[in-house]
């Protein structure tokens, strides 16, 4: 029974879930905007958001916390050197959702995350 459980999961276990909202999380990062369905925007939102909000203060722990949450250096970089200095000022709220319509092919609902 899933009496309380709050993740959402989905479709998929859980290795590939998480593995999904990282890669999903470090598009949105490089690209600062990008097309996906509503769920996975609402759950990748909170991903972002904190690892924005943890990029603000430079320090190597940080660069090694943000280092265990993606693949690559390349969104750590842009982080701490880009959005950091950009965000400096904002308590939290860097991330906007837009909703697209409905996709085509299974009348899922498509939105666009991007970064304010």
């Amino acid at each position: 029974m899933r009496h309380r459980n709050v993740v959402k999961t989905l479709g998929r276990k859980t290795a590939p879930r998480n593995a999904m909202l990282k890669n999903l999380a470090a598009s949105v990062i490089l690209h600062e905007k990008v097309k996906t369905t509503d769920v996975k925007a609402r759950v990748v939102k909170s991903l972002v958001e904190k690892a924005i909000t943890d990029g603000k203060k430079p320090t190597l722990a940080t660069r090694r916390k943000l280092l265990k949450v993606f693949y690559t250096e390349h969104p750590v970089n842009k982080i701490l050197e880009v959005l950091s200095p950009r965000y400096l000022s904002r308590n939290g709220g860097y991330t906007r959702i837009v909703k697209l319509g409905a996709r085509k092919g299974d009348g899922a609902e498509m939105v666009q995350i991007e970064l304010v």
